[in-house]
């Protein structure tokens, strides 16, 4: 990242990494599933094709992550378990979450076609995701497995009684599926991977990912029977785990937690993850490509439309700062629920409106981004996206040259070792002595030069994108509206209404105590 005065704000990030002795698990819930499934016409109670669809995208995360190796889940959610001593990017909790879900919600997307091929669909699905840990394994899946089981039938019976119409006709009508959840799983398989010269074959050991279902996912014995599962990956298995009261176990603290400061100004910025390869699979323009960083404005656009409590956005390249309004109240603030959202919603819209920017280019593999959210004062606010312009300027001036040093015949370690310790002046008079033009950086499309600002537009209350400074104060001056407190004013009529109440009160009782004396 680029250096300037402004970098100091990368100080208010904070550390989520979580404690080596807890397995670390991603819970992915769909978001306001019951609008969704309504809209597309879901089967009721469960529909079949919803279920695969969703057993298909923890398939193809199991894939994706080796660290992951083991998932359970029913309905809108899977929980996605990592080995327990996974060192997978340092830890970092929202880190791992937002590439969980953010490639979770891709696939989900991208396979929707093949799984419903009569069906539109109609907007941008998205999920949600929690980082939750725990010592004992199995008791975060007998708690998910019950979950799963009372879903089924919600009557107003004893638990008794619940119980034993679970374990009745009704209970064993349902699709194994919707009564146990689905397991999926990782084994090793030695495959034929070549044949030598002589004809004799190349034996590997090879990853497989398998469904299965149990009754009792948390039991010794489903533990036996599938080998793969070692408690080196997944920490100790408990013999007595039955004893445990499920009350106990649907309370425990399995959720690891982090709740954003108040009257501050959350910030999630998401990142592309591998883009660089990305870019170059798909053939993007160096080193700008219009096309794609009209996409993710778009995505932009749409994430302010969807949650109102973001007010801006600026971005650049392959990465987004999303502000939300420092009184928001969005999922109690809580941070994983905010980013994963967030990252999620952008991922799905990337991936829908792909064809729109890059009709005549096949999407090879799927892109997906990660997140995290950062606290700032109010006057700090302005530093941070300050900061990021600043970034935006310097890595663009850098790789104009680069790429046009590259295209004049130089390999890309003679460019790396020209640009070597340069300054901006003397990267301009490479520019202009490549190109012809003077002050040519300058002739450069604004959007490339000082990124994309999104925001509510106060004359048309329309999202609009615009590529302007907003490290000096005239945008904010002219946009006044965009950072200034947002005041509830139904709220404001509860406290003037409140206020009056008890100086009606406090004026009745001074009348009284006066008449009484």
């Amino acid at each position: 990242m680029a250096n300037s005065k402004y970098k100091y704000v990368k100080s208010f990030e904070v550390d989520d990494m979580i404690m080596q002795r807890y397995t670390i698990i991603i819970h992915v819930d769909a978001r306001d599933f019951c609008r969704f499934s309504q809209l597309h016409n879901f089967e009721k109670p469960n529909d079949e094709k919803a279920l695969e669809l969703m057993n298909e995208c923890a398939n193809a995360v199991l894939k994706q992550f080796p660290e992951v190796v083991f998932s359970y889940g029913y309905g809108a959610e899977f929980s996605f378990i990592f080995k327990k001593e996974t060192d997978f990017y340092k830890r970092r909790g929202s880190k791992i979450l937002s590439l969980i879900v953010s490639f979770f919600t891709s696939t989900y997307v991208t396979k929707w076609r093949a799984l419903f091929p009569q069906k539109e669909l109609k907007y941008a699905p998205s999920f949600r995701a929690r980082v939750f840990c725990c010592e004992l394994l199995q008791a975060y899946l007998l708690w998910r497995q019950e979950e799963c089981l009372w879903q089924l039938i919600k009557s107003g019976k004893s638990k008794k009684k619940a119980q034993a119409t679970l374990r009745g006709s009704l209970y064993q009508s349902f699709n194994i599926d919707f009564r146990q959840g689905t397991c999926i799983l990782k084994t090793k398989v030695e495959e034929i991977v070549k044949h030598k010269a002589d004809g004799s074959p190349v034996i590997r050991p090879r990853s497989k990912v398998l469904t299965v279902h149990s009754e009792n996912i948390a039991s010794k014995r489903f533990w036996n029977e599938n080998k793969c599962l070692s408690e080196e990956e997944l920490g100790q298995f408990c013999n007595a785990l039955k004893k445990t009261r499920p009350e106990y176990i649907k309370y425990w603290n399995f959720q690891y937690e982090s709740r954003l400061k108040l009257s501050t100004w959350i910030v999630v910025r998401i990142d592309g993850r591998h883009f660089h390869s990305f870019s170059d699979d798909h053939e993007f323009e160096k080193p700008n490509d219009a096309r794609a960083l009209n996409l993710m404005n778009a995505c932009a656009v749409a994430v302010l439309e969807e949650f109102r409590d973001v007010v801006f956005a600026y971005g650049v390249s392959d990465e987004y700062s999303f502000v939300l309004n420092k009184d928001s109240r969005l999922y109690q603030r809580c941070a994983s629920e905010i980013v994963s959202s967030v990252v999620s919603f952008f991922s799905s819209t990337y991936i829908m409106r792909w064809n729109e920017f890059f009709p005549e280019k096949e999407m090879k593999y799927l892109p997906y981004f990660d997140g995290r959210a950062v606290c700032y004062p109010s006057s700090e606010i302005k530093d941070y996206l300050a900061w990021r312009q600043v970034d935006c300027h310097i890595n663009n001036q850098y790789n104009t040259c680069f790429w046009l040093l590259v295209k004049s015949g130089k390999s890309k370690g003679e460019a790396q070792n020209e640009l070597q310790k340069t300054q901006t002046p003397e990267k301009n008079e490479i520019l202009d002595r490549l190109t012809g033009v003077p002050n040519y950086y300058d002739t450069l499309p604004p959007m490339f030069r000082v990124g994309s600002s999104v925001f509510w537009d106060k004359e048309t209350k329309l999202v609009v994108v615009e590529n302007c400074n907003i490290i000096e104060t005239g945008f904010w001056e002219a946009h006044p509206q965009i950072l200034e407190k947002k005041v509830d004013r139904f709220k404001a009529l509860q406290n003037i209404v409140l206020i009056f109440f008890i100086a009606s009160s406090m004026l009745a009782l001074l009348v009284t105590n006066l008449f009484s004396n």
